[in-house]
């Protein structure tokens, strides 16, 4: 469902308004209510049609609660986990305390992931892709898995 780069600017009351190539399939799919946590990889936001992040949560929950890994994760994404709702104008208010986590500012990217979209500072993901690009020129030492993979 989410392809590519998107530059969008968060406004003064940290609302962000999707990309029109995105709204009509999350009012068909999810009447527009989404869902967002943090990245426990990387400072940025994870935001998810309603039904996408149902099913993650359900795998989330059912993890062991006596290892502290497990519990660990359940705290950090299903504790910073926020409902959220396009209003009229296709926008999404993020929670203060998700924009500080994130450093996001003016500028802001949307990274389409497949099933979800990666909220971004916009220097922070310049910076973050960088230092991919340079991990995988310089590495050379793919995964078994991802030497198999036609592009």
């Amino acid at each position: 469902m989410f392809r590519g780069i998107n530059s969008v600017n968060l406004d003064a009351k940290g609302r962000i308004a999707m990309p029109s190539r995105y709204r009509d399939q999350l009012l068909k799919s999810c009447s527009g209510l989404l869902v967002v946590t943090i990245d426990i990889n990387h400072r940025c936001l994870l935001l998810y049609p309603i039904a996408e992040w149902e099913q993650i949560e359900r795998k989330i929950e059912s993890l062991p609660s006596l290892d502290a890994h497990a519990e660990r994760v359940k705290h950090l994404l299903i504790g910073h986990a926020n409902d959220l709702e396009l209003d009229s104008n296709s926008r999404v208010l993020l929670p203060q305390e998700l924009r500080l986590y994130a450093g996001l500012e003016k500028h802001v990217c949307l990274i389409g992931q497949g099933k979800k979209l990666e909220i971004w500072n916009q220097e922070t993901w310049a910076s973050q892709r960088e230092k991919w690009l340079n991990e995988s020129v310089i590495d050379g030492n793919l995964p078994e898995k991802l030497k198999t993979l036609v592009l």
